[in-house]
């Protein structure tokens, strides 16, 4: 996958800006604050996912403006029996509440715009930045987020699967909910309406899980190399999927709970509740890890993860590397740049001086103005 252009108009602090970007390394090299992390942003919007710092659509939007623009004209891979495809353009807007057209939407080659969640797929990209460290040594919640967003850029059906499972699992924790006024439904009729629920969270939930085990057992290995190689060996990483159930025995963990999650008043058993170990060593990372081996560990999996991608759709996504040769020592360093080679990445960086003797464009972003170094 490849990134041809990119025009930005009113994406928070940047007023205008055009970006062409080298065929594999593009730097954007500037001081703290300046936007280098915002206009990684906007490419990675080009996914259909909603930003990965966070927030509402509406913060994208440049203050005092009404509407953010991204024009921007992607390629995808092709293979020497394959067709080569034409360059498609991609037109996103973002407006905020008070627009005509609130919220993200997205056009391609002048389609009428649609909602830019349907751009998934269409533009893989995997992204790190320095809040990915909470992979190691945060909630649970951020782990199976990482894998599931992975899922949804891999297979477009992952997504609506996965939000049948939320939207029922919503209605199971307002069922189990204990009423604030002491008015409760009669209880057989609330484990009739139970059985029901949770015969459709196994349904969906056993889905997922069959897609995240699948997913791990291609990741892991490809991220554990990576440590290998990135540490010269001084530590030995492992992955491992803590599920609450084996493949198969949803329903029967559903049942079992059933007792306890009315009392509880909300859900106790699911994929919602699961969560992803990562060791150093066979000792929890999560525990032992300084800040050099989580930053490590997250790099292992970010370019695992862009290597599986590349496996399952043949092409590889783009990389988008936000500050990621801080707390690196030199040999760590040019192990990343070496790397990058034969797949278009897009690195912010405070010092330039680790980019001098590599190949690609390199810019500087001041302010919120771009500007070819």
């Amino acid at each position: 996958m490849r990134l041809l252009s990119l025009e930005v108009t009113n994406y928070r602090n940047i007023s205008k800006a055009q970006l062409e970007p080298g065929r594999e390394l593009t730097v954007i090299c500037g001081n703290n604050g300046q936007g280098k992390t915002n206009l990684l942003e906007a490419i990675w919007l080009l996914t259909g996912g909603k930003s990965f710092r966070g927030g509402k659509d509406a913060e994208l939007v440049r203050r005092g403006e009404t509407f953010a623009v991204l024009d921007a004209v992607t390629l995808r891979a092709w293979q020497e029996d394959q067709e080569r495809d034409d360059p498609s353009h991609v037109r996103i807007t973002v407006g905020t509440p008070d627009s005509q057209r609130p919220g993200r939407y997205a056009s391609v080659n002048g389609t009428p715009p649609k909602r830019a969640a349907g751009l998934a797929g269409s533009f893989p990209a995997v992204v790190f930045d320095p809040g990915h460290l909470s992979l190691v040594k945060g909630a649970p919640e951020g782990r199976r987020k990482f894998l599931d967003a992975a899922l949804c850029q891999l297979y477009p059906g992952y997504l609506a699967t996965y939000r049948r499972y939320v939207r029922v699992l919503q209605q199971k924790n307002a069922l189990l909910r204990h009423s604030a006024n002491g008015v409760e439904r009669p209880y057989a009729e609330k484990c009739a309406m139970l059985e029901v629920l949770n015969a459709e969270l196994a349904a969906q939930g056993e889905a997922i899980q069959k897609r995240r085990r699948e997913y791990l057992a291609l990741l892991g290995p490809l991220a554990c190399a990576n440590y290998q190689e990135l540490s010269h060996g001084a530590e030995r990483m492992g992955i491992r999927y803590a599920a609450q159930f084996e493949p198969g025995g949803l329903a029967e963990c559903l049942k079992q709970h059933q007792s306890e999650e009315l009392r509880a008043g909300q859900s106790l058993c699911g994929i919602h509740r699961e969560d992803i170990e990562l060791l150093l060593d066979d000792h929890p990372a999560k525990v032992f890890a300084s800040q050099g081996q989580q930053r490590s560990v997250v790099l292992s999996l970010k370019m695992a993860e862009a290597a599986a991608a590349a496996r399952i759709t043949g092409e590889h996504p783009v990389l988008l590397l936000d500050d990621v040769l801080s707390e690196l020592d030199e040999s760590r360093k040019q192990y990343l740049l070496t790397r990058m080679k034969e797949k278009q990445t897009f690195v912010t960086s405070c010092d330039d001086t680790a980019f001098l003797k590599t190949d690609g464009e390199v810019y500087r972003m001041d302010g919120g103005v771009l500007s070819k170094a």
